[in-house]
């Protein structure tokens, strides 16, 4: 962890001391002394000495520092609440790929699956671009709907877990959320799952490793789409 993150949570948990306070008012009449009540001829006198910092040997809030750390201190340990929106909602038919990823969408965005995606398409010039796709992080990271309402279709990117450009004779494989990228002499490239450390094997004709099934799948949008489904068994 952070030096500087550090220090942002130590001072959250001191200001846990603000949560008393219903309001500015509170905490300047909890700085005034018996003495105040005493001689001082009324709250606003005492409010006003305690706000010049006259009444604490520490650090006197205004009322603008006050409210923001009180607010930061609510939000720090009562976060609200913000339920993921499933991009495939409200979906019902279509292509069989949209399907297939509609399906898995929930899984997914929970963490109990993780799914790879290859495909592979052709240029009008005959070019190939294929690659492989960490289907959980690209819902964090991209919006799906115009996928799921067929107004948009799925490109490997360079930046993807796996990407091939024929024609620009580009060949990548980037770390994701999800997996890290290995390689094996023997079997070429494989990927390891960050979550529970298993390795997916994505050469043809072999299986792909514990906890892992892959699925050929006919689009009529693409040449060659397979997906290999990882059930996370355990996060460490």
């Amino acid at each position: 962890m952070s030096k500087k993150l550090i220090g942002r949570t130590s001072l959250l948990e001191a200001d846990r001391r603000l949560l008393q306070y219903t309001c500015y008012e509170d905490y300047l009449d909890s700085l005034g002394t018996a003495q105040d009540e005493c001689y001082l001829a009324s709250e606003e006198t005492s409010r006003a000495i305690a706000e010049l910092g006259y009444r604490s040997s520490g650090e006197t809030l205004s009322r603008e520092e006050f409210e923001k750390r009180l607010a930061a201190i609510l939000l720090y340990l009562y976060p609200p609440y913000k339920p993921y929106e499933l991009h495939s909602e409200g979906f019902s038919k279509g292509d069989q790929l949209q399907l297939e990823l509609s399906l898995r969408e929930r899984a997914n965005r929970l963490g109990n699956l993780s799914t790879i995606i290859f495909l592979k398409i052709y240029t009008k010039s005959g070019f190939e671009i294929s690659g492989y796709i960490d289907y959980a992080e690209k819902l964090i990271t991209e919006d799906w709907k115009p996928f799921f309402r067929g107004k948009k279709k799925i490109v490997p990117k360079f930046n993807d877990l796996g990407y091939y450009h024929y024609r620009a004779g580009k060949i990548t494989a980037n770390d994701t959320l999800n997996y890290k990228v290995l390689y094996e002499d023997r079997e070429g490239l494989l990927f390891q799952n960050r979550f529970d450390r298993k390795t997916i094997n994505l050469a043809p004709g072999t299986q792909p490793g514990a906890n892992t099934t892959k699925k050929r799948v006919h689009s009529a949008d693409y040449d060659l789409v397979v997906l290999f489904d990882h059930v996370v068994r355990q996060k460490i």
